[in-house]
């Protein structure tokens, strides 16, 4: 029978082998090409090793590469199959994102080589590293916490009083979910609107209490029906729709900022079918519930402080 130790050393030894297989498929996949060389300089492994593990991925998946004696190394086959990466392609995308916008390093990824790109979008001020840090802590410690807040009013940093219990993404922001004791209800801080993060205490609210954040409701998406017939079917194929239709499960807190990046909260007709290409075929449903949830969970708040 195997000893814990050398189980451990058995299960470390297979996972360096399988990241390196990876590794392989992941050049082969976005470069077209591989060589001994690309192993060697990534994992620090001998010539006879990346020699062996190339061999390896050659018993898995034979189809997938081929020697190119001009180039002297591995090229993608014609019948090319990405079976350990699979097809999903955001991490190659959103890493030469990170990599053109410098908030990662190109030493942090496999890729040997970027095609000429660039990134388009609204500079934002970066979330401060200890704000981000407090606001984890909170969470993790169920922590009521002091903060010094600048609100879209543009007033100077103000005190407030917030008990986080989860972060939000949209739109290019993250955004702190919390109880705000100034105001006895459950909403959104912008991270980034957060100046400092002063003393912690024991929270005394708890976030079960907050409907709109616990409660999911489907945002049912379709074509705006003045789009030409072309037009409409474009935005079918572009959003993988079925039936005409996209549903997307969403928390009610975070409905309104899928609403205002694509404009499903504005009047039909207020906007040109092109503007607006996507309507929210149940806007009233998503509407009403967040309404109800919030009438809900602020009744709650209002019978536990008195």
């Amino acid at each position: 029978m195997m000893e814990p130790e050398e189980s451990q050393k058995v299960n470390a030894t297979h996972l360096r082998l399988r990241e390196r297989l990876e590794f392989i498929e992941f050049q082969l996949y976005w470069t077209g090409r591989l060589n001994r060389i690309d192993l060697m300089d990534q994992f620090r492994i001998s010539p006879p090793q990346a020699s062996a593990d190339i061999a390896q991925y050659q018993e898995l998946a034979p189809g997938n590469l081929d020697y190119d004696t001009v180039r002297k190394g591995y090229v993608r086959s014609q019948d090319f199959t990405p079976d350990l990466i699979g097809r999903a392609i955001d991490r190659y995308m959103m890493q030469i994102v990170g990599i053109e916008r410098g908030w990662l390093r190109p030493s942090d990824t496999w890729l040997t080589s970027l095609p000429p790109v660039e990134v388009v979008s609204l500079e934002r001020v970066s979330n401060d590293p200890e704000v981000v840090m407090a606001v984890l802590d909170a969470i993790r410690d169920a922590s009521e916490i002091e903060i010094d807040y600048c609100s879209m009013t543009g007033s100077p940093a103000t005190p407030r009083s917030i008990a986080p219990h989860a972060m939000g993404f949209a739109w290019g922001r993250w955004y702190v979910r919390s109880w705000s004791r100034d105001h006895n209800d459950f909403r959104d801080y912008a991270m980034a609107r957060i100046v400092k993060v002063h003393a912690a205490k024991p929270r005394t609210i708890d976030p079960a209490g907050d409907l709109e954040w616990h409660h999911k409701i489907d945002l049912i998406l379709v074509p705006n029906p003045e789009l030409e017939d072309d037009r409409r079917r474009a935005q079918e194929i572009e959003h993988r729709m079925e039936d005409g239709k996209l549903a997307i499960s969403c928390r009610l807190s975070m409905a309104f900022y899928l609403m205002a990046e694509h404009k499903l909260a504005v009047t039909p007709g207020k906007l040109t079918p092109l503007e607006q290409p996507l309507v929210l075929s149940n806007l009233d449903e998503v509407v009403q519930a967040r309404e109800v949830a919030r009438k809900l969970a602020t009744q709650a708040l209002q019978r536990a402080s008195s």
